[in-house]
């Protein structure tokens, strides 16, 4: 198991490109794979609830609690799944984004509280898709980002956007951030337009960056309708095995990571 948690941010500046899909899906496979692991959902849509069927009552504590008293503790918001080794800090759909403390080492130091660090492997963080201070304390905090994309314009436009906030972080207040790698998303190769702009994202970051991607499957839609991640509820469709195979190149990071 690893000394510290891994911090792994999910981001693209781009809305509707499946981050909170990855984020539910790769925490609930790592979290298969024997990591413990902490999803941390700082887009106040609070949908990473919605995908491990978790309730967030008004009231209850949340991540964006910590932006707003920096004397609330991380591990006080955090809610158990019924899904082993899964645990949640969740978003308040009430948190409006730009409010609450300008610091963006906030997240950071509260990921370094020893209870943190001793109950968990792995950091999942899910991230809005504006530029905020959320964002920022998102990428602050991570050892690596992983960017999902729909081989659409438009994504690979959210993707431009992003790094360039990246490279501005790297550059000053995390300057060991690494860029994980590029996910397509609802990938289908017989669609030209995906062909283009996977090619695209391949030449401007590197083929050796883009990772194998996620395929069209309805069923990752309807687990989230039944408040599952995809391993839960189709194990043997195609989103449920293109995830299984990313966690497992994920989980060789990380165990290189404890090395």
């Amino acid at each position: 198991m690893l000394k510290t948690p891994y911090i792994l941010t999910i981001s693209n500046r781009k809305g509707g490109v499946g981050k909170t899909t990855v984020s539910v899906n790769v925490a609930a496979e790592l979290a298969a794979l024997g990591h413990r692991v902490l999803l941390v959902d700082l887009d106040s849509q609070g949908h990473c609830a919605v995908g491990l069927g978790v309730t967030v009552a008004i009231g209850e504590p949340t991540v964006h609690d910590i932006f707003i008293n920096p004397d609330v503790k991380l591990a006080k918001t955090i809610k158990e799944t019924v899904f082993a080794n899964l645990a949640l800090s969740p978003a308040n759909q009430l948190f409006e984004h730009g409010s609450g403390v300008r610091d963006e080492f906030c997240l950071a130091r509260a990921l370094a509280d020893e209870e943190i660090k001793n109950r968990f492997d792995v950091v999942i963080i899910d991230t809005p898709p504006s530029l905020d201070i959320l964002l920022i304390n998102a990428l602050v905090a991570a050892n690596s980002v992983l960017v999902p994309y729909v081989p659409h314009h438009l994504s690979y436009e959210g993707v431009r956007q992003l790094m360039r906030v990246l490279f501005k972080v790297m550059s000053g207040a995390n300057p060991s951030l690494k860029i994980l790698g590029f996910l397509p998303i609802m990938v289908a190769q017989h669609i030209r337009q995906h062909r283009i702009i996977n090619a695209e994202v391949s030449r401007q970051f590197g083929a050796h960056r883009v990772m194998p991607g996620i395929r069209n499957d309805i069923r990752l839609a309807e687990a989230f309708s039944v408040g599952k991640p995809v391993r839960n509820y189709a194990s043997r469709c195609r989103g449920a095995n293109d995830f299984s195979a990313l966690a497992k190149s994920l989980s060789a990071v990380l165990d290189a990571n404890s090395a």
